[in-house]
């Protein structure tokens, strides 16, 4: 038999039985998608964001890097990487200070996984990018400075 007909058919039965069990109610949406913090995405000011994620007074951190462009020519893809060497990081918050909705993302780790994240965020405005690791139960964040020439938040 042909491997890549073999491999359609799986796919598609797999596809089937997914599609199956979404008709009969076993898997929903709510139970398959991550659960986010809605009101800490939704918020208008970076003190909502961080009232919604249950952060309050996090302390300044050396032991977090931000590696970020310091001028970003397109606002709509800025890339953004975050590395926490704060022994036992468990999540990390990326937050675009002058965006509409300052949290971006938000990145959940378990079992000694090494805090470090690289994503593309969208920016409205130069602003200071904004990153907020909790370990052991205590919240730290640094910032750095990225301008930004042509907004990507409808700018």
């Amino acid at each position: 038999m042909n491997a890549l007909r073999r491999n359609v058919l799986k796919g598609a039965t797999g596809a089937g039985a997914v599609a199956v069990a979404v008709a009969a109610g076993l898997v929903t949406p709510t139970r398959v998608l991550a659960v986010s913090p809605r009101d800490a995405f939704d918020a208008k000011t970076v003190a909502d964001a961080m009232k919604g994620m249950g952060v309050s007074n996090p302390a300044d951190s050396k032991d977090i890097a931000i590696k970020a462009p310091d001028i970003a020519e397109n606002g709509a893809v800025v890339p953004v990487e975050i590395t926490s060497n704060i022994a036992g990081t468990s999540s990390i918050a990326i937050l675009a200070e002058k965006n509409a909705q300052p949290l971006t993302a938000e990145f959940d780790f378990s079992g000694g996984a090494q805090g470090y994240v690289s994503t593309r965020i969208k920016m409205g405005a130069t602003s200071m990018v904004r990153a907020i690791v909790s370990a052991g139960g205590k919240t730290y964040t640094a910032a750095k400075e990225v301008k930004v020439t042509i907004g990507g938040c409808g700018g």
